[in-house]
C-alpha cells in the first residue's frame, strides 16, 4: 500500500480531538502513564494522526506537548530534543520496520522516562488467522506480551500492561 492509499484509509478513521468515546479509549494509556510522569512534562505524541487527541487531552492535564505524524505532522526537529515521555497510540502496528522505528523513539527519552504504546496483542497463535485487526491492510506489524518484554530486556527497560491493549516501557533513570 502506497502512501496516497495510507493517508486515505487513516482519513476514514473517525478520531475526533472532542468525541467521549475516543477520549475514553485513549485515557486507557493516560491514566496509567500520568501516575508514572506527573505533569509538568514534556512529551511527544508520536503518530498524532489528523486529530491529536490524546495530545489535546495531556495538554488539559498540564503536560507540554509536541506533535509528530509522517502524514499529518511531519516535524522533523523532533529527532533535535528529548521527552519525559512519548506516546505511540494505535501506531505500532503501522511501522513499517518496527526494529529501527522503536529504538529511534526510545533514544528520544530522557532517563526515567516513558514510552506508552496502545495496540492490541495477539493473545494465541491460533485465533491469529481469524483476528479482526489483521484485516486492515494498514495494520503490518503485529506484537504480544513476548514482543514486549523482549524489547523491555533488550533496552535494560522495565516493562507494564495495562489491560488487553496498553503497554508502557519504562526507562531507567540512571541511563
Amino acid at each position: 500500500m502506497g502512501h496516497i492509499e495510507e493517508k486515505a484509509r487513516y482519513d476514514r478513521h473517525n478520531n475526533e480531538q472532542n468525541d467521549p468515546g475516543y477520549r475514553k479509549f485513549l485515557s486507557r494509556l493516560l491514566h496509567p502513564l500520568r501516575q508514572l510522569i506527573p505533569p509538568p512534562a514534556e512529551g511527544l505524541d508520536f503518530g498524532c494522526g489528523p486529530g491529536p487527541a490524546l495530545a489535546a487531552m495531556c495538554r488539559e492535564e498540564g503536560y507540554h506537548m509536541t506533535l509528530f505524524d509522517p502524514l499529518y505532522a511531519p516535524n522533523h526537529a523532533i529527532w533535535a530534543t528529548t521527552y519525559d515521555f512519548v506516546t505511540c497510540t494505535e501506531v505500532v502496528e503501522h511501522l513499517r520496520q518496527p526494529g529501527i522505528t522503536l529504538p529511534r523513539v526510545w533514544s528520544l527519552l530522557r532517563p526515567g522516562g516513558c514510552l506508552g504504546i496502545m495496540t492490541k496483542l495477539v493473545q494465541s497463535p491460533m485465533p491469529f488467522a481469524s483476528w479482526h485487526y489483521i484485516r486492515d491492510e494498514t495494520h503490518i506489524a503485529f506484537y504480544s506480551q513476548a514482543t514486549f518484554l523482549w524489547l523491555a530486556q533488550r533496552l535494560e527497560a522495565r516493562v507494564s500492561f495495562h489491560g488487553r491493549d496498553v503497554i508502557l516501557v519504562h526507562k531507567q533513570a540512571w541511563m
